[in-house]
């Protein structure tokens, strides 16, 4: 079994000062478990667990997950405090409501650094750890629109999808070495999201999506009203890794459900119309 049952465990997150990373690291800490955090900022993070938290077992640490150097240093740093290393969170992340035309090169690079290349690094650096103590828990916090696509969503979704197939082919390549990987896919939770603080908007528009304006308004009204529990997402998360038992994703709110489940009808009605022409692009059978 991946999460040891004879003493605390040793948890490593990613984006920790707000939103489901942060419940995380309050209800870790509840447990009496050992955590790393790493955020922008360890005085926001520290801020917002407040002085009720008992924080004797918390590692916080600044880090800027891009840079592969200090990526390394913060796993050092944890291996050295805690003696060990069980369950590694790549949590970090934000939104960018956009047009793909409106969607600008800096911005492109921003967003994958953190979704893609940073996850990478974490797991360059932890992966040796857990692969030779042949045990650990790797969880990649992704979304639902990382199975499915939305207009004004594009580059979100892309650094989503590029997790999806990243988290795909490392739980294949590390099963045997006795460590499990999960894929965490929340609808839309009641965090700050959607917030200006944290939803990325493109520096330029057009008039020729208005669709997607109005749908940015939208999102931002909603702020407040999301259907998904953080604080029950962030358990939903804990129970999955303690247990050891589900399958590969898990879905977290009915809206991902919904949206994952028109995503596979979808891709049904698609296989079945390219049945009979897909063929057709074989070489010939050998007689």
């Amino acid at each position: 079994m991946a999460y040891p049952t004879d003493r605390p465990a040793t948890w490593f997150v990613t984006g920790t000062s707000r939103g489901l990373g942060l419940d995380l690291v309050r209800q870790l800490l509840e447990r009496g478990d050992a955590v790393t955090a790493t955020t922008r900022s360890t005085e926001r993070l520290l801020s917002a667990l407040g002085e009720g938290v008992d924080t004797s077992r918390l590692l916080p640490l600044t880090v800027d997950l891009r840079d592969e150097e200090q990526v390394a240093a913060a796993v050092r740093k944890t291996t050295e405090r805690f003696g060990g290393l069980d369950v590694v969170v790549n949590n970090a992340g934000y939104g960018y409501l956009a047009a793909v035309e409106e969607t600008g090169d800096r911005d492109v690079r921003d967003m994958l650094d953190v979704q893609v290349v940073g996850v990478w690094n974490v797991l360059r650096a932890a992966l040796p750890v857990l692969r030779g103590q042949r045990s650990g828990h790797i969880v990649n916090v992704s979304s639902v629109l990382g199975l499915t696509a939305v207009p004004g969503w594009a580059l979100y979704c892309a650094g989503k999808f590029a997790l999806e197939g990243l988290s795909e082919a490392l739980a294949a390549e590390v099963a045997a070495f006795g460590v499990d990987v999960t894929i965490v896919e929340p609808g839309y939770f009641r965090t700050d999201f959607l917030t200006r603080d944290s939803l990325a908007l493109p520096e330029a528009t057009t008039d020729h999506y208005p669709a997607i304006r109005q749908m940015v308004a939208q999102h931002l009204e909603l702020q407040g009203k999301q259907l998904g529990d953080p604080v029950k997402g962030a358990a939903a998360v804990i129970d999955r890794v303690v247990t050891g038992e589900g399958p590969l994703r898990q879905l977290l709110g009915s809206d991902s459900h919904a949206y994952a489940t028109a995503k596979v009808q979808a891709l049904t009605a698609n296989l079945d119309a390219t049945a009979a022409t897909a063929p057709a692009t074989d070489h010939p059978a050998a007689a």
